[in-house]
C-alpha cells in the first residue's frame, strides 16, 4: 500500500470509534470506517478503508476520503461556496445504500445526511473550516474506474472525488460491495489518523 496511514490493531480502532460522542453502537451487520491519512498528500489515495461486520475485522484497503484537483481547485464553479468535505470524527448510520455511482457502477449511494463543510480557497489543503452543513451532497462510495477490470489501481485522485469516499483497489472494492449490497443500509465513521 503506497499510504503512509499508521497500522492500528483491531482493538485501538474499535476504542476509537467507540469514543466519538456520535457513537451509538456498532451496526450488526457490515460498516466501514475511513480514517483520514494525517499527511494529506494533495491528489493522492492516501487514506485507508476497514470493513468490519460488527466488530470483526473483514478487509482494509485504501482510498480518498478527500477530494482531487477538480475538486480542490475547479468546484467553484458547480457550487460558490468550494468543495464539500466530510466533518472527520463522526458517525454516519446508515449513510449509504447499493445502487449506481452515475448510473455507470455499482456503489453505496448516499441516502441520508452527512456533516460537511465547504472549503472554496481553491489551495491544496483539505480544510474543516467555516460554517458546518447537514444534507445529502451525493457523497456516494464507490472506485476509482468505470471498468470492471478487479486488478485496477490507481493512485491520482483527479475528478473521482469531490465528497465522495473512493477506494483505488477496484478488487477489494468489488469485494466490499458483494459483501453489502444486500443490506438495506450501510453506516459509515470517519475519522482523522490518530
Amino acid at each position: 500500500m503506497k499510504t503512509k496511514v499508521k497500522s492500528y490493531t483491531d482493538k485501538e480502532l474499535l476504542d476509537r470509534v467507540k469514543s466519538l460522542p456520535s457513537f451509538q453502537g456498532f451496526p450488526n451487520d457490515y460498516w466501514i470506517l475511513g480514517v483520514q491519512s494525517e499527511e494529506d498528500t494533495f491528489n493522492e489515495f492516501d487514506d485507508k478503508f476497514y470493513l468490519f461486520l460488527g466488530d470483526k475485522f473483514i478487509l482494509v484497503t485504501t482510498g480518498t476520503t478527500n477530494a482531487g484537483t477538480t475538486g480542490l481547485m475547479n468546484y467553484t464553479k458547480y457550487n460558490s461556496k468550494g468543495c464539500a468535505v466530510i466533518k472527520t470524527d463522526e458517525w454516519y448510520y446508515d449513510l449509504w445504500s447499493y445502487g449506481l455511482h452515475r448510473g455507470k457502477m455499482e456503489a453505496l449511494r448516499q441516502i441520508n445526511p452527512v456533516k460537511h463543510y465547504r472549503d472554496g480557497n481553491k489551495n491544496t489543503r483539505v480544510e474543516e473550516t467555516g460554517p458546518l452543513y447537514n444534507s445529502i451532497i451525493y457523497a456516494n462510495f464507490h472506485t476509482a474506474s468505470y471498468s470492471q477490470r478487479t486488478g485496477l489501481i490507481g493512485w491520482l485522485i483527479g475528478g473521482w472525488s469531490v465528497a465522495c469516499q473512493v477506494v483505488n483497489n477496484a478488487s477489494h472494492y468489488y469485494d466490499i460491495i458483494r459483501r453489502t449490497k444486500r443490506q438495506k443500509s450501510v453506516s459509515y465513521c470517519l475519522i482523522k489518523e490518530f
